[in-house]
């Protein structure tokens, strides 16, 4: 059954004048070596969705970092109901319970770190990080959580990798923050605008950065950094965006210009990227394509998930 306009707003959050308006993320502590969540192995506990791209940019960091041993996770399955909430179902491939708090649903997990949350009708999102010894969640802002996986280096745990050196930070948050708005954020613009002039003001804006971009790394592998640049946070902000463009937002979200395929240097930049280890094995084509085809049921009413293009196309 279709959902009424309620329940769909659970999850396309707000709008104003037909556009798409993200709600902000309510848990914003951080982690701080001598601060109340100081940097431990194995205290925190991240739960993600493979479908969801600021998620999977918790994944990618914690592997590249090699938090590996140090911060583990959980996966709720695919399927998002109609009033927005994900739920933990074992039996699903590439999913899995909740193994550290045993709820059956993320709201569960909500409910714990802020009593009262399920009468408030808020809807808990996806990346989550908690906190085993306060049991409580530390954030659920995918760009902070990346930026405090820094501090598990200085507290000398994973491989001493840093995503953001401070010569480098003002450069990728202005790299970040030029793209979120237009892309990472444009491509729900453009699926859940309910005018067309919504719509058309968000395609524009997105392929006019993706032209930008695509300028931007002639002749470079990284978005920040001189010469060729430096593989950094802001190349993982991106990339989870541009990963299932293809895939699912050429058609689900009608961004559909262009293909990344039809852009050289950002494809090469995707390959560059899933080709780096353990990168590969944080992308679960199945979740991505199907989550999105079947829980949006106000843009794709009778829940049906396209045989094309194949997983992972635009990779190699």
């Amino acid at each position: 059954m279709k959902p009424t306009d309620e329940q769909a707003g659970a999850w396309t959050e707000a709008f104003e004048s037909g556009k798409f308006v993200r709600k902000s993320s309510e848990f914003r502590d951080y982690i701080k070596q001598g601060g109340t969540f100081d940097a431990e192995s194995e205290r925190y506990h991240l739960y993600v969705s493979h479908a969801c791209p600021w998620a999977h940019r918790t994944l990618i960091t914690r592997t590249l970092l090699g938090l590996e041993n140090h911060i583990s996770f959980d996966v709720v399955d695919w399927r998002m109901n109609s009033d927005g909430c994900w739920s933990f179902n074992p039996d699903e491939e590439g999913a899995t319970a909740d193994t550290i708090n045993g709820e059956l649903s993320l709201e569960g997990i909500y409910e714990r770190a802020f009593s009262g949350w399920n009468e408030s009708r808020r809807i808990g999102t996806v990346p989550v990080l908690w906190d085993r010894q306060h049991k409580t969640i530390v954030n659920n802002e995918s760009r902070e959580i990346i930026r405090m996986f820094e501090e598990f280096s200085k507290a000398g745990l994973g491989n001493n990798t840093s995503l953001c050196p401070t010569e480098l930070q003002k450069e990728i948050d202005a790299m970040i923050d030029a793209n979120y708005e237009s892309v990472n954020n444009g491509v729900y613009k453009s699926g859940f605008a309910r005018t067309q002039s919504a719509y058309d003001e968000a395609v524009t804006t997105l392929f006019a950065r993706l032209d930008e971009l695509e300028h931007h790394l002639d002749g470079r592998e990284w978005l920040v950094g001189e010469g060729v640049g430096q593989l950094t946070e802001a190349d993982i902000c991106l990339f989870t965006t541009l990963v299932r463009f293809d895939l699912v937002y050429v058609v689900h979200f009608k961004c559909n210009l262009r293909r990344i395929i039809d852009y050289p240097n950002l494809q090469a930049f995707v390959e560059r990227m899933i080709d780096l280890p353990g990168v590969r094995d944080t992308c679960h084509w199945h979740h991505i394509k199907a989550h999105y085809f079947w829980s949006h049921q106000n843009i794709n009413t009778f829940r049906i998930i396209p045989l094309g293009p194949l997983e992972g196309a635009h990779t190699r």
